[in-house]
C-alpha cells in the first residue's frame, strides 16, 4: 500500500513537511503584539488571546474564549509591523455556538461595539468547522498594510454565546522600521529632483 501512495516507506515524513508549511503560512500569530490584545465581551478575561495558537494546536479543545452577555465577540489585534493578510481560519464547536459571521476592520486602534456600525473592510458568512479546514480568502488589495486588525463576530448558529477554539491569519509580516528606512532613502534621493524641478521653472513662468 505504500508503494501504491507513491511515496514509498518515506511518505510521513513526506506528508509532514506538507503539514510543516501549511502550519509555517498560519504563522501571524507569532506577529501579534499580544500585550494590547483585546477581546471584547470574553467571558474569561485573557481567553481571546489563546485562540490565536499554533495551527499544530489548533485542535486543542482546552483553550477557547466564549462570549458572555450575548453571542458578540470583537478582537483588537495590534500587530508588531505591517501584515498583509492572505487569510483566515475560524474553528469552533459543530453547534449553535459556532460564529456564523465575521466581520474585518482595518487599521481602527481600540474599537469598541459602538464602532462595529462602521462598514467593514470585508464580511463573511462562516460555515460550521469543528476540525479547522476551511479557509476564508480576504480581499489582498484592502489587507495589504494591516498594522492593527479588528474582528467582529455579530452573530452565531443560534446559541446564547459564542464559542471560538482557534483563529488563524495567514498572510505575509515586514518589520515596521523597514518602512522609515525607505521614507529616508526617499528622501535623499528626491535631491536631483529639486534641481530638476528649478530648471523647469523659468518655462512654467513663461507659460503663465
Amino acid at each position: 500500500a505504500a508503494m501504491a501512495h507513491g511515496h514509498g516507506p518515506g511518505r510521513c515524513r513526506c506528508c509532514g513537511e506538507e503539514a510543516a508549511e501549511r502550519g509555517a503560512a498560519w504563522g501571524l500569530y507569532l506577529r501579534i503584539d499580544r500585550q494590547r490584545l483585546q477581546c471584547l465581551n470574553e467571558r474569561r478575561e485573557g481567553s481571546g488571546a489563546t485562540v490565536f495558537r499554533p495551527w499544530e494546536e489548533r485542535g486543542d479543545r482546552s483553550q477557547f474564549v466564549e462570549s458572555d452577555d450575548d453571542e458578540e465577540l470583537l478582537f483588537n489585534i495590534p500587530f508588531t509591523g505591517s501584515v498583509k493578510l492572505k487569510g483566515v481560519l475560524v474553528m469552533g464547536e459543530d453547534d449553535g455556538t459556532h460564529p456564523a459571521e465575521m466581520r474585518l476592520f482595518r487599521n481602527i486602534p481600540h474599537m469598541s461595539f459602538d464602532d462595529t456600525a462602521k462598514e467593514p473592510e470585508q464580511t463573511f458568512s462562516l460555515s460550521r468547522d469543528p476540525l479547522g479546514e476551511l479557509e476564508y480568502p480576504t480581499k489582498i488589495a484592502r489587507f495589504s498594510n494591516v498594522y492593527h486588525l479588528s474582528m467582529h463576530f455579530p452573530k452565531n448558529f443560534g446559541a446564547e454565546t459564542t464559542k471560538i477554539f482557534y483563529i488563524g491569519l495567514k498572510g505575509e509580516w515586514t518589520e515596521a522600521h523597514r518602512h522609515e528606512v525607505t521614507i529616508c532613502n526617499y528622501e535623499a534621493s528626491a535631491n536631483p529632483a529639486d534641481h530638476k524641478l528649478e530648471q523647469i521653472t523659468p518655462q512654467t513662468h513663461f507659460i503663465s
